[in-house]
């Protein structure tokens, strides 16, 4: 069962496990998502169009779905998420 207010945004998942925000409250255009791809190919870059729900500065772990690949990535998602889990946990605990 989800839960009420469940903060969900829309990022772009490198295969290193940084992020960043695509967007929140609306759908990324094809546009926006074609941009960002474009600039992770110009940069030597790749990763994913992920749907990331709960927060990213709380406690729990917030839910990644990959929704699909951009610029080819060489790597496993569930290497990168697990990239993704690693630092987050790493800049919460610096907050403490």
């Amino acid at each position: 069962m989800e839960q009420p207010n469940l903060e969900t945004r829309w990022i772009v998942l490198g295969t290193d496990g940084r992020h960043v925000t695509l967007g929140r409250h609306t759908d990324p255009t094809q546009e926006e998502v074609a941009a960002a791809e474009s600039g992770l190919a110009a940069q030597g870059l790749a990763g994913w169009l992920v749907l990331m729900k709960g927060g990213y500065y709380v406690q729990g772990k917030p839910s990644l779905m990959m929704v699909r690949p951009l610029a080819n990535p060489a790597r496993p998602f569930e290497e990168a998420a697990a990239d993704f889990e690693t630092k987050r946990k790493a800049t919460l605990s610096a907050f403490r």
